[in-house]
């Protein structure tokens, strides 16, 4: 009786213990979003649902506002409802970017209790280490798990540091220290070195890198955790050095497909599961990568991300499968598998039904969760049977490659996921998303991530209160404006290369299909001038949906003008020819008029974060490098695949190949040349070439505020915006 009733006492004082400590979390949370908002709200244990679901709750206690939740995770949600229902504000994911508040914080006039739908929330994809992270140090990191918290999410993918285990592992192996650093690629290329995609490029990483990154992943994986959050961390996926196929000869270790036109120095190599040296060197990265940052027992393994395996056999796949989970768990007996369900997409003519069962199945039910990667375009787990029983997370991208272009079919995602919810199984157990770059604007993602809660919104009040958390205010024009976006304008697709025909490599006569305008054109212009209908006191918020809106029809502009300079060439128009040459000029200074009105709109933010990642200059001038090369010419075929709409580029790499176009088009038809695309696309490369070796870049400021800008640029184009036609 006397050891029951100690263990009862031990159980209840290591719960009252956590109890206080999701508490303080959570007030440090709200502390570091403002030092007002925590002194305003209190913080509360209450206990999770009936069906162990998180839950929070919601109301006013005196002259102060009373959060509670099962955890300091559901705690944050119910916060960023305060913020979001009472407060009328939104909290940027950037920590450059104060918490906007009302001058009085308002009372919550009704309790409010709300339950999570799913037990599992999501975030993060590989790519956006690269496209957004790379250059990130823990200032940036702090705020944005405190959003990811903000936002429910409790499963956050967390490979940040990884080299510096693996640098640990392969040079125990017998490999040199340069051999290592040169198997690496340069910083922002990392998430396809990851991914068992590339080798080497843009390499060798150095070794201030692979130390200041360890240090860093200590810091994220422990903050992560103390808001509840179960980091992601990566497992060997088979992806080995190709220097190990001569120091192992007789190791079953195979060259893998090339990828996206790399050529064969950057070719990547595969170690089969089923060689003893696989659990050898599963151990050895498991065992020193939780000696650094702990573990959570869940694991991110993706052995043929894009890449062809050696065998497309369904007893092949089977036994990978089978042998990469035997591995995990002679060393984790705990372990659990989560795997990308991007490939099942990607290579959807090879991963027949019976392969994607053989390959799914090496692994215990319930022991490898699929992240149904693009499931706003195509959900994989309807066409493969439910995943053949595994758990898997509904997962909304968004994104691809950063590009800064309005798109996404946010509605229609939000109904594809509600149906999903009702006809999903049981084996549906979270909500995710998995885009590869952050750009500025954060309502689809946070739309999204709503869904996790019984929030039970109307589609109209879904569009009011996002309009006035972004106005700062309740405000019609907003609020109409937002509606016809969600109605009808974010109904896009999103798609890789995609961005404004400004971004675009410049071609005679080339559709640029990405570009097409998808919705009526007059609306956005609508929407624009609804955006406008505003007081000189702008939110961030606000001042990312009037450049989103107002870039887009200036790029859309572009495009219409550029194909009635393509018509002047055939017709040898010269006249109109150079008038919408200077016509294009003044739209492109325009764009970077408006993107120079926020930080992050800018291409001097994205060097100046990688140039204050150095310590050494060489270091930071191989950094910029990085950051140069990742956002315009990229390496293999992916030459614009990561292009953004910013200021600096427009104005500088972008405007400098449009020139070059403009004038070798004049000059064709001044000295009655044939047009030799061929020549031109060569000329054009040397200007990108170039460019990349540059080093800094001017900071832009803007002059006036971004209603001013905007309000002058809609002047200046207003009657020019009626010649955009819709593409559909």
């Amino acid at each position: 009786m006397k050891k029951a009733l100690f263990t009862i006492t031990i159980i209840f004082c290591f719960a009252a213990s956590a109890s206080a400590n999701d508490i303080s979390q959570a007030q440090a949370l709200a502390k570091r979003l403002s030092p007002k908002l925590a002194q305003k709200v209190n913080f509360e244990i209450i206990t999770a649902s009936h069906n162990g679901t998180d839950i929070f709750s919601l109301e006013s206690q005196g002259d102060k506002v009373v959060v509670g939740g099962n955890n300091a995770n559901s705690m944050a949600v119910g916060l960023n409802r305060y913020l979001n229902c009472y407060c009328k504000t939104t909290v940027s994911w950037y920590a450059d970017i104060a918490v906007d508040l009302p001058a009085i914080l308002p009372d919550v006039p009704a309790k409010e209790v709300v339950e999570a739908r799913v037990p599992q929330r999501f975030f993060l994809n590989y790519c956006t280490f690269g496209y957004t992270m790379p250059f990130w140090d823990w200032p940036d990191w702090e705020r944005f798990i405190d959003w990811m918290a903000l936002n429910g999410i409790n499963m956050p993918l967390a490979i940040t540091g990884q080299e510096a285990v693996w640098y640990n592992v392969w040079t125990k192996m017998g490999m040199t220290e340069e051999q290592v650093r040169s198997y690496f690629t340069g910083p922002v290329y990392l998430p396809w070195h990851r991914m068992a995609n590339i080798d080497a490029w843009c390499g060798p990483l150095p070794k201030e890198w692979l130390d200041g990154q360890a240090g860093l992943q200590q810091k994220i994986v422990a903050r992560e955790r103390a808001l509840n959050m179960r980091p992601v961390l990566p497992a060997f996926a088979g992806h080995v050095p190709r220097q190990l196929k001569e120091m192992y000869p007789n190791a079953d270790i195979k060259a893998m497909s090339t990828w996206d036109e790399f050529e064969e120095p950057y070719r990547t190599f595969f170690l089969n599961s089923e060689d003893p040296l696989y659990a050898k060197i599963q151990k050895m990265f498991l065992e020193e990568q939780t000696r650094m940052f702990g573990t959570d027992h869940i694991y991110g393994i993706d052995p043929f991300n894009e890449m062809d395996p050696p065998s497309f056999e369904p007893q092949y796949l089977h036994n990978v499968s089978k042998h990469i989970y035997e591995s995990l768990t002679a060393v984790d007996p705990q372990a659990e598998w989560l795997q990308m369900g991007w490939f099942l997409y990607y290579q959807r003519k090879d991963y027949t039904p019976e392969r994607a069962k053989a390959m799914l199945t090496g692994v215990p039910r319930g022991k490898m969760t699929m992240l149904d990667y693009y499931c706003e375009y195509k959900e994989m787990w309807r066409d493969l049977n439910g995943f053949f029983g595994q758990p898997y997370i509904w997962c909304y991208l968004g994104n691809f490659g950063g590009n800064s272009n309005i798109q996404g079919n946010v509605k229609e995602a939000g109904e594809k996921l509600e149906r999903a919810l009702k006809e999903g199984g049981k084996n549906l157990v979270g909500i995710g998303s998995t885009l590869e770059g952050l750009d500025v604007q954060q309502m689809p993602y946070e739309f999204i991530f709503e869904k996790a809660w019984n929030f039970n919104k109307s589609h109209e009040q879904v569009v009011n209160e996002l309009a006035d958390r972004h106005a700062g205010h309740e405000s019609q024009p907003v609020r109409e404006a937002w509606k016809m976006l969600y109605d009808s304008v974010l109904n896009i697709r999103p798609t890789t290369f995609c961005g404004p025909l400004p971004c675009q490599r410049p071609e005679l006569d080339k559709e640029h299909g990405r570009c097409l305008v998808r919705y009526n054109p007059k609306q956005l212009l609508q929407v624009w001038n609804k955006l406008l209908e505003q007081d000189a006191i702008i939110t961030d918020a606000m001042t990312i949906d009037l450049i989103w809106v107002g870039r887009q029809l200036l790029g859309d502009l572009f495009y219409a003008e550029k194909q009635a300079f393509d018509t002047a060439y055939h017709d040898k128009d010269l006249a109109t020819m150079q008038t919408l040459m200077e016509d294009m000029g003044y739209i492109v200074l325009a764009m970077e008029s408006l993107n120079s009105c926020h930080p992050f709109c800018t291409m001097h933010k994205w060097i100046e974060q990688a140039r204050d990642l150095g310590i050494a200059t060489e270091v930071k001038d191989y950094y910029e490098m990085n950051a140069r090369r990742l956002v315009t010419t990229w390496g293999g075929d992916l030459n614009d695949y990561s292009c953004r709409n910013w200021a600096g580029l427009l104005s500088n790499y972008y405007f400098e190949r449009w020139f070059y176009y403009f004038n070798y088009m004049i000059e064709s038809v001044k000295n009655g040349t044939l047009y030799d695309n061929a020549q031109l696309q060569e000329s054009i490369g040397l200007i990108q070439d170039k460019w990349i070796e540059k080093k800094a870049l001017e900071k832009v400021s803007p002059d006036e505020n971004v209603l001013t800008v905007c309000r002058t640029v809609n002047a200046m184009f207003r009657d020019k915006f009626s010649m955009i036609k819709s593409s559909n």
